[in-house]
């Protein structure tokens, strides 16, 4: 199956919280970085989920927010360090893509912010992803 979802990130299923309803899944990146999706306990069943099982975490670029340091007091449990490689500028739009170690993902944010944040190839920046915004996909 192809997706236009541009961030499929490789890991591995580091651990499952279930809830009533929803579960929290960790997830370890193949560079190292820890994230966390918010699922419902019927995909994590449909899927097959344990610990050690291999995953794609998606996240649409729409999804993804950019901080120029690590931010604190944030509900948002993705804070994942990295540089920018490429901004590239629409009429209202822009797309930055960030590397990290091991994988690279798209930000699709707007040409504003990408100018106030003055982002360009080298500048260092945190992805900021909502756990309810990560879907898992399995092998």
């Amino acid at each position: 199956m192809t997706l236009s979802i541009r961030n499929q990130l490789p890991g591995t299923v580091t651990a499952i919280t279930s809830g009533e309803v929803m579960a929290t899944v960790g997830i370890r990146l193949t560079g190292g970085q820890d994230l966390t999706a918010a699922i419902t306990k019927e995909a994590v069943t449909d899927l097959g989920l344990a610990p050690g099982s291999p995953v794609r975490a998606l996240v649409k670029s729409t999804e993804v927010a950019l901080a120029t340091g690590p931010v604190e007091g944030l509900s948002i449990r993705n804070q994942l360090p990295g540089t920018v490689t490429t901004v590239a500028t629409g009429a209202a739009m822009a797309s930055v893509k960030v590397a990290f170690e091991g994988t690279e993902l798209t930000a699709a944010i707007t040409k504003d912010a990408a100018r106030a944040l003055s982002l360009a190839a080298g500048t260092p920046v945190v992805a900021l992803i909502k756990s309810t915004e990560v879907s898992l996909a399995t092998p």
